[in-house]
């Protein structure tokens, strides 16, 4: 049990990372297509927020589900939800500072559930 929660813990912790990796690349893209609209082809590409939004769900199934199945608390698993589906979301969105804030906030959201789910394994 405790070798299984420890497993878990770090997933959670890959995600958060993960999910700070992503608001760093949201604010940086935002900042440098201000500075350096040619920079922005390359970061503004959809495969890479496609890409990311591909290993949050992975890491989110992953370390949000066993939670469930370890602790029992579903409040993580549903905040974490919230925040992939919002991430998601924004993929709709043209690229923009519209698309950016909802991404953000998504990661936000996501990171939250993760730090939850942490935290019902302590």
């Amino acid at each position: 049990m405790f070798i299984s929660a420890a497993r878990n813990i770090g997933i959670d912790r890959l995600a958060i990372g993960l999910s700070g990796l992503c608001l760093v690349h949201c604010v940086a893209t935002a900042v440098l297509v201000l500075m350096l609209a040619t920079a922005g082809g390359l970061l503004l590409d959809p495969r890479i927020h496609e890409i990311g939004l591909a290993f949050a769900i992975v890491l989110g199934a992953v370390g949000l589900g066993r939670g469930i199945f370890e602790h029992g608390y579903m409040m993580p698993s549903s905040v974490g939800g919230i925040g992939l589906g919002t991430m998601a979301a924004s993929l709709t969105f043209p690229h923009g500072i519209e698309e950016v804030v909802i991404s953000v906030f998504g990661v936000l959201v996501l990171a939250l559930g993760h730090d939850l789910n942490r935290r019902a394994f302590a």
